[in-house]
């Protein structure tokens, strides 16, 4: 079977408290991998492969192995190189309720360049990371409902780039909603796995696959964290790249 073939068989969903490894498969498949960033080929993502694109000297700092941002002012950090086909598996928790942020998959070089402080990638696939106080906070401060988005792992296109959402989609069609929720509170650890490959992308929130997307141009780009305006840490970053 060939390569691509068989990427397409890995990691099921499955239970959330135990390490979650494909099927077997045929005799020439690649090394099994874990959704808790386990297993041949995994990489821990440490502060020489991130880059601050629009922030201040102090909106992101390491300590101890994590990732810390202040949240402010809104922009991003990226990877130092582009990526195509990945694994990502980090754990995440906001500091704050209504706390708000991401990770932004396949963003173009061009959409990084000359970014200003306060700004977000006019392009990319977002993995959403949103406290479940948002929604409350959105609510009161605007006067509308909050159903256009959720705060258990949507996925969408941002800007320029396109996807085909899963379903469920939100109300307009553009997000792919989670088909459970999962997330945990402000002040509780969150895990994620994502896979991209070949234009798709999937999300597990805390071990079950949740939400996603296929079709997406480009296909290729850089991997960004996101500050917007709230303090969030992240923990056990860790990068599999894959043919």
């Amino acid at each position: 079977m060939p390569p691509l073939a068989l990427l397409a068989l890995l990691l099921p969903a499955a239970p959330q408290d135990a390490p979650v490894a494909p099927p077997a498969a045929a005799e020439d498949s690649a090394p099994a991998a874990f959704l808790d960033g386990t297993g041949p080929g995994w990489e821990a993502l440490t502060e020489a492969d991130l880059v601050d694109v629009n922030g201040e000297p102090d909106t992101w700092t390491w300590q101890d192995g994590e990732l810390h941002s202040t949240g402010k002012p809104v922009g991003v950090i990226r990877t130092r190189e582009p990526l195509k086909n990945f694994e990502m598996s980090l754990q995440w928790r906001h500091l704050k309720a209504a706390g708000n942020s991401g990770t932004f998959v396949w963003v173009p070089e061009e959409k990084l360049t000359d970014l200003p402080p306060g700004r977000l990638p006019g392009g990319g696939i977002e993995v959403q990371i949103l406290d479940h106080g948002y929604t409350e906070k959105y609510e009161s401060g605007t006067g509308k409902p909050g159903d256009w988005f959720s705060t258990d792992g949507d996925v969408f296109p941002v800007g320029s780039s396109k996807m085909t959402p899963f379903p469920p989609l939100s109300p307009n069609g553009s997000r792919s909603f989670p088909s459970e929720r999962r997330s945990k509170g402000v002040g509780e650890w969150n895990h994620y796995y994502v896979r991209a490959i070949n234009g798709e992308v999937r999300l597990w929130v805390n071990g079950k696959e949740v939400s996603g997307g296929t079709n997406c141009q480009p296909a290729e780009g850089y991997l960004c964290f996101e500050a917007e305006g709230s303090p969030i840490e992240f923990r056990e970053v860790k990068i599999r790249k894959l043919p």
